[in-house]
Formats: structure tokens, sequence, C-alpha cells
């Protein structure tokens, strides 16, 4: 079997998970995100940096456990906060440890946990069953779009997108990514339309975009953390498509920018 089409069947579960949502979607997110930790950690590494991971892990699911509907709990903050203070005092207890390795402790979290949680912030909100699609339909619909559209219409590759950063990325690429995204987001906006979600039809239009947009940077944000430690993959997790975080890095900017428009824009 191909491997690709391998790893997609080890992704199919999470589908199961989006439609049962509510605290089934909550613990697949956190198992998510302390594997994507764990990545994130394991090629930081690479560049002999030392983030202290098992602390790192503990705030993750300190985070999950007392997660709420609200962005952040004060009680989160709190945790967040005092681990911070703890942190910063580790340097001095254990000089083989130094700010940097403190700051890529929290970064890691913040990056991967805290990102990722926004799935479940939507799934929480009124119409969150049929809003969470969203993230997951223009970042699928944007990937795909994008690596057709970059075949067929860039060939050659004259036109980079970010060539320092991602070579094979064109303009034309992320130009068909933006498309696929807002139509798919607006033909996904028509039919749960019909299942009573009151949103006017141009907002996943305009969320499409700017998902579509903010995917992409997540890609190559994704990218130039690889290009700089000086890895093709975060893992091989998953056959034919690296790790979490090779599969996820659009996804947890999408999510982080779908939560704002809903919440601000749309005020759900």
């Amino acid at each position: 079997m191909n491997s690709r089409y391998l790893g997609a069947l080890i992704l199919a579960p999470l589908v199961i998970f989006l439609f049962l949502g509510g605290e089934y979607l909550k613990y697949l997110v956190m198992v998510l995100s302390l594997f994507g930790m764990y990545e994130f950690y394991k090629v930081s590494r690479k560049k002999h940096y030392k983030p202290i991971k098992i602390i790192g892990y503990i705030l993750c699911v300190a985070y999950y456990l007392n997660i709420s509907n609200d962005f952040l709990t004060s009680f989160n903050v709190y945790v967040l906060i005092a681990t911070i203070f703890l942190l910063l005092c580790i340097p001095v207890l254990n000089t083989t440890y130094n700010f940097v390795d403190v700051a890529l402790t929290i970064f890691g979290f913040l990056y991967v946990a805290v990102f990722f949680s926004f799935i479940v912030f939507i799934n929480s909100k009124a119409y969150g069953e049929y809003l969470v699609w969203i993230i997951f339909i223009c970042s699928w619909v944007c990937d795909t779009a994008a690596y057709y559209s970059g075949r067929f219409f860039g060939k050659g590759g004259k036109h980079k997108l970010c060539p320092k950063v991602s070579p094979k990325k064109t303009i034309e690429g992320s130009i068909g990514g933006l498309l696929g995204s807002a139509v798919g987001c607006t033909i996904y906006g028509y039919v749960i339309s019909k299942f009573g979600v009151p949103i006017e039809l141009y907002h996943y239009t305009i969320i499409g975009v700017i998902c579509g947009a903010f995917g992409q940077v997540g890609d190559l944000i994704a990218s130039s953390i690889k290009r700089f430690v000086g890895v093709k993959d975060y893992s091989n997790l998953i056959p034919g498509h690296g790790g979490i975080l090779d599969r996820f890095d659009s996804i947890l900017f999408v999510s982080v920018v779908a939560f704002y428009y809903i919440t601000f824009i749309l005020g759900i």
C-alpha cells in the first residue's frame, strides 16, 4: 500500500472524533499536542538546545484538564505564570540549562498545545459541531488545491513563493490554494446553512481566504523551523506525511484565525 494512503488511514479516526466532539475531541487534541510537542522538542535538540520536556508535557496536560469554553481560564493563566517562574529558576540551580532552553520549553507549549486547543474552543461554541469543520476544510482543500495548481500552472517553478524557506512552493500554487479554500469553505457554509447555522454566506468566503493565507504561513513557519535545525520531517510517525507537526502545521494557524473571526467578527 502507498505510504501516503497508509498515513491517511491512520489519520481517519480524527474524523470520528470530530463528529463526537466534546470531551472526546478535547482529549484527542491533547494527545496530538503531546506528540507535536515531543517532535518540536526533539528537533530543537538538533541544534544542541535542551528544552525541559517533562515540564512542557505536564503543563500541556494541566492546561487541557482545566480548559473551558473561554480562551484561557484564570486557573490556566496562574499555572502558566507559575511554570515560567519555576523554569526561570532552573538555569540557576542547574547550569547545564540556559534561558534559551527555558524559552523553547514555553514556546513549544504555546505553539503546539495552545494553538491546537483552538479546535476545542471552536467546537464548544454555539453551532461548534458545524463550525469546527471549517478548520479542516480550509486547510485540507487549500493544501490540495495549492499542490495541483502549482503542478499544472507553476511548471518550471519560475515564480517562487518563498524560495529560501520552501523552494518547491510557487505563487501559482499559493493563489490556487487561496481560491480552493475560499470555494470549499463557501460551499460548506451553504450546506450547513440548511441545518440552521445563521451565518451569511459571504463570511465563509472571507474565512476561506484568510484561513487559506494563514494556513500557508503556518506551513512556511514549520518549514522554516525544519530548515533551521536541518531536518526534512519532524518525525516519521505518519507514513508518507511525516509527523504530527508536518501534517497539522497549517491547521495550527487556521484554528487560531478561524476562532478569532468567529468570536470577534461574527460574535459567536
